[in-house]
């Protein structure tokens, strides 16, 4: 058993060169005796030393809401052997709540009953908050994109029809709300067909829809006005 309880090979593509803290464990199920890596000793928020790894202390460390599943689980590996992964809540001895995955492997032996469960958990802790600090971040780059290109459209829209910015924006809204069409996509059309000299007659033609949207009369081709740079 001490052979399977080496350094597990980590790679997280949201942390990159850091390390994805991973330990090693043998459970001996006839003995009933556990066998833990360093890391995994780590994981529970101990020292090799501070405990004596048992089966018992190892459930007591899951989180209420995923002890009843992972008991049912862990029944069906003792019954019938094989392979396992479950990603669930440990809460560590300072009580830190940390998100892992183990997976491992139920050995049978002559008699078809289990002998050995071995396996990895993995704290991917550091792995989900990273992601999800990027998620939010491109969020509010998203955010921050779609209402400058919205101010853009609005800009237009003033240049064009001689209105103000509450007024611009409601044109858009109007037409958002009858087509179907999120504000962004709307606005995003818009300042492609402005920032094409090509497009002239289509922006036209965009303005005019814009307007009955919202049951306004325009004429089909609107007084041209200077507008302002995107």
């Amino acid at each position: 058993m001490d052979g399977f309880l080496g350094r597990a090979e980590t790679y997280s593509s949201a942390l990159g060169a850091s390390a994805l803290l991973a330990g090693t464990f043998v459970f001996d199920v006839q003995a009933g005796t556990m066998e833990w890596s360093d890391e995994l000793y780590a994981i529970h928020g101990y020292r090799r030393g501070d405990v004596v790894p048992t089966l018992k202390l190892l459930l007591a460390h899951k989180h209420p809401e995923d002890l009843a599943r992972i008991q049912e689980i862990s029944a069906e590996v003792y019954a019938h052997g094989g392979h396992v992964a479950v990603y669930h809540r440990v809460i560590d001895a300072a009580l830190r709540e940390r998100k892992v995955l183990t997976a491992g492997e139920a050995v049978l032996d002559d008699a078809g009953k289990v002998s050995t469960i071995s396996g990895v958990m993995l704290d991917l802790t550091s792995t989900i908050h990273r992601e999800t600090e990027l998620a939010a971040r491109e969020a509010v780059r998203g955010a921050l994109g779609t209402r400058s290109t919205i101010t853009k459209a609005e800009g237009i829209l003033m240049g064009r029809l001689g209105i103000g910015s509450s007024e611009a924006f409601k044109l858009l809204t109007a037409y958002s709300n009858k087509r179907n069409i999120k504000l962004a996509g709307i606005a995003c059309g818009l300042v492609a067909l402005a920032d094409n000299p090509a497009d002239a007659d289509a922006l036209g033609r965009f303005i005019h829809e814009l307007v009955q949207a919202n049951h306004r009369r325009l004429d089909p081709q609107p007084r041209r006005r200077p507008r302002p740079h995107c």
